[in-house]
């Protein structure tokens, strides 16, 4: 079993962000991670004379197909992907309902966590009532660097939806790594220590893992003790993955989460390189007992 913790299918609103938009410069990026063996390789071959020929050969996410997505699941050993929503963001909104659709369209495959503009209090407020508390969404999902007016994620205004968090015990993810805001000090781990220490007891799970300031996240991780770390693509062949490997085969091992951010890197991929690199008997936290736990997903006895 396997739970991939950062996911956007290519389906409903997804499509129209910028990762479906122009998936050649979404395989770019993936060369920077030495990850391109699916997706790079397929989009070159539609220069093939033979189209048809090429377009069999493409992945998922160059025909934007949620059914070949699924296949690649299946092949990799991915039961289950996390939506984490995506509401306010420079690039663009997805709305609640496409992600609580989603789980329709797919039964079983997925959890959603609602998207929430951080800089909107009371539509937020709103939201966790009526897609959380009301609603099938696990958890929700801010990206306040990124908004159009970027905000610390510590920022006094946020305080009312983690109060409300902290109240119904919802975890919360927030985006705090690679590009979450203008510069990097949007990623700043003093940001999430502040957060985690005023709500001791909402457990929060950082998406890109805090990166690139690894040693820094890691070193507030160390002390406070409720703060997840899902480095997803920062993980694979990229600078301070070797200081996640350490951490997540020690001290980590129980806040540790697997996700690929795909479409972002193939999932293929990702689960065979994820799995060399730590020890065996902590594997089954990492791929899915950690992130089990935090959805309160029951797992089956044999796993």
């Amino acid at each position: 079993m396997i739970i991939d913790f950062r996911m956007r299918p290519p389906a409903r609103g997804f499509l129209n962000i910028g990762v479906y938009d122009d998936v050649a410069r979404t395989a770019k990026l993936t060369e920077c991670f030495s990850m391109n063996s699916l997706i790079s390789r397929r989009i070159i071959s539609l220069s093939s004379p033979n189209i048809a020929a090429a377009n069999a050969l493409l992945s998922s996410v160059a025909q934007k197909s949620p059914e070949l997505m699924l296949q690649e699941m299946d092949t990799a050993g991915v039961t289950m992907g996390v939506i984490p929503g995506r509401n306010g963001h420079f690039k663009g909104s997805i709305s609640n309902d496409d992600i609580i659709s989603l789980l329709g369209d797919f039964p079983g495959r997925f959890v959603g966590m609602a998207g929430l503009n951080a800089s909107k209090k009371e539509e937020s407020l709103e939201e966790i009532h009526r897609t959380v508390l009301n609603g099938p969404l696990k958890g929700i999902c801010m990206e306040p660097g990124a908004l159009d007016k970027p905000m610390y994620a510590d920022d006094p205004r946020i305080y009312p939806i983690y109060d409300l968090c902290e109240r119904h015990r919802i975890p919360v993810i927030l985006m705090l790594g690679g590009r979450a805001g203008p510069d990097i000090t949007y990623s700043d781990p003093k940001i999430i220590n502040r957060i985690a220490a005023d709500f001791p007891k909402t457990n929060f799970i950082i998406s890109h893992g805090g990166w690139p300031w690894v040693q820094q996240i890691l070193g507030v991780c160390f002390f406070q003790k409720n703060i997840y770390l899902c480095p997803d693509m920062y993980l694979f062949n990229c600078s301070g993955a070797a200081d996640y490997i350490m951490a997540a085969n020690n001290f980590m091992q129980d806040r540790f989460l697997f996700g690929t951010a795909y479409p972002l890197m193939p999932i293929v991929d990702c689960v065979s390189h994820f799995k060399g690199l730590f020890k065996p008997e902590v594997l089954p936290k990492l791929l899915y007992k950690n992130a089990a736990k935090l959805l309160n997903i029951e797992l089956p006895e044999e796993a």
